[in-house]
C-alpha cells in the first residue's frame, strides 16, 4: 500500500509539474502574441498619426493659397477702385440736376 501512495503521489506530482509547465508555455504564448499585437497596434497608429499630418499639411498649403489668392484679388480691387473716375455732385439736393427732398417740397409750394 505504502508503495502504491507513493506511486499515486509521484504520478500526481508529475501530472501537476506538465499542467503548471503547460500554463506556463501558455502565458508565454499569450504574452508574445500581446506584444505581437501591441507592436502592430501602435504601428498602425503611428502611421495614421503620420497620415493625418499629412493632410492637416495640405489643408494648411490649400488655405495658405486662397489667402494668397484673396490678397493678391484685394490689392487688384484697391489698385482699380483708386483709379475709377469719381461721379460728380450737382450739389447737395440736386442730383441730375433735379431739386429732392425739401427743396422740392419749396419748389412745389412756390409755384
Amino acid at each position: 500500500e505504502r508503495r502504491e501512495r507513493e506511486r499515486k503521489l509521484s504520478k500526481e506530482m508529475k501530472e501537476k509539474a506538465i499542467r503548471e509547465l503547460e500554463e506556463m508555455q501558455l502565458k508565454e504564448k499569450a504574452e508574445i502574441k500581446y506584444k505581437e499585437w501591441l507592436k502592430k497596434k501602435r504601428a498602425e497608429e503611428a502611421e495614421k498619426k503620420k497620415i493625418e499630418k499629412e493632410k492637416e499639411k495640405e489643408r494648411e498649403a490649400e488655405l495658405q493659397g486662397k489667402r494668397e489668392r484673396s490678397e493678391k484679388i484685394f490689392q487688384e480691387w484697391l489698385q482699380n477702385a483708386r483709379n475709377k473716375p469719381r461721379p460728380v455732385l450737382n450739389g447737395y439736393g440736386v442730383p441730375r440736376g433735379k431739386s429732392t427732398g425739401l427743396y422740392s417740397y419749396l419748389h412745389i409750394c412756390s409755384d
